[in-house]
C-alpha cells in the first residue's frame, strides 16, 4: 500500500545516503518486477497483531472522508507481544481476541504492492525496534550525517574506508553477498569473527546505516546488478524464534547460514 512505501522518499535524506554507492555510475532504472523484490523479502519475518483468523487488528487515522485504516507491523516480536499485553490491560475483551502472528515480510509488500491504487485499502506501517533507531542515528552523528530526521526500520552494513569505497562482502555458500542487518549488534558479532579470522580488515571498514523503506525503494526502481547480492539478516531474535517452531529446532531461516571471508568491493 502507498503509504507503507511513500515514507521512502523522505527518509532517503538521512539514510538513502549510505547506499548511494549501488546506484553509482550512471545506470538505467528499470524497476524489479514485483516477484523480484518478494524473493529477496521472503526469508524475513515480521509480525503482526491478527485475530485467530489471521485478520490484522486495525487503527483508523483522520476523521471522516480523511479516515484511513492502518495495520502495524513489527519487526520484533517481543515488541509486538508487549503491544498485545498493554492492550489486555487497557482493553481486556479486545486484547484477549488476539494474538501475534508470523508472516513474511514478503507478503506485507505483494499486498501493499496489489492495493496501491486503492484510497480505500488497509496500509500498513512498520514498527522498528526502537533501540535500533537509537543506534541508526549514533551511527549518522558518527558518520558527519544528519541524524534528527531518521524515520523508518535501520538496517545496518559495512562500508570500506579506502579510498574508492566498497561494500563488506562475505563467503555464504558458492557466493559472495553483501550482509544487511536489523540490529547493529548482530552485525558487530559479524565483525568481530571476520576479524578474528581476517586481522588486516580491523578498521578498514565502519558501519553505515539506511531504511528498509529506503532499500524497498532502490530494489524497485534500480536494476544494479550488485543488488543481487544482497541478503537481509533477520535480527537474532527472530532468528532463535523461529528455530523454535522447526521439529528439530535447528534449522535456520536464509540469511543465518553459515558465514566465512570478509572483503571489501
Amino acid at each position: 500500500m502507498r503509504s507503507l512505501f511513500q515514507r521512502s522518499a523522505a527518509i532517503a535524506v538521512a539514510g538513502g545516503i549510505a547506499l548511494t554507492g549501488l546506484l553509482a555510475g550512471g545506470l538505467r532504472v528499470l524497476a524489479l518486477t514485483t516477484e523480484q523484490v518478494m524473493e529477496r523479502l521472503r526469508p524475513i519475518p515480521v509480525f503482526a497483531v491478527t485475530d485467530a483468523d489471521g485478520t490484522p487488528l486495525v487503527a483508523t487515522t483522520g476523521e471522516g472522508d480523511n479516515a484511513t485504516p492502518v495495520a502495524g507491523v513489527f519487526i520484533s516480536r517481543q515488541d509486538a507481544q508487549q503491544f498485545v499485553e498493554g492492550l489486555k490491560s487497557r482493553n481486556p475483551q479486545l486484547g484477549n481476541s488476539v494474538q501475534v502472528t508470523t508472516v513474511s515480510l514478503a507478503e506485507i509488500f505483494e499486498l501493499a504492492v496489489r492495493q496501491q491504487n486503492d484510497d480505500d485499502a488497509l496500509r500498513f506501517y512498520f514498527v522498528p525496534m526502537r533501540q535500533q533507531v537509537e543506534s541508526a542515528r549514533t551511527v549518522l552523528q558518527q558518520n558527519r550525517q544528519n541524524p534528527e530526521n531518521f524515520e523508518g526500520v535501520p538496517l545496518f552494513f559495512l562500508e570500506s574506508t579506502q579510498e574508492g569505497g566498497g561494500y563488506l562482502t562475505i563467503q555464504q555458500g558458492n557466493q559472495r553477498v553483501i550482509p544487511i542487518f536489523f540490529t547493529q549488534q548482530d552485525l558487530q558479532a559479524m565483525v568481530t569473527r571476520i576479524t578474528q579470522q581476517e586481522p588486516s580488515l580491523a578498521g578498514r571498514t565502519r558501519v553505515q546505516v539506511t531504511s528498509l523503506e529506503t532499500l524497498i525503494q532502490i530494489f524497485q526502481s534500480s536494476d544494479d546488478p550488485d543488488l543481487n547480492q544482497v541478503v537481509l539478516v533477520p535480527p537474532r531474535e527472530t532468528l532463535e524464534y523461529i528455530r523454535t517452531l522447526q521439529p528439530n529446532g535447528s534449522a535456520a531461516p536464509a540469511g543465518g547460514g553459515r558465514n566465512s571471508g570478509g572483503r571489501t568491493r
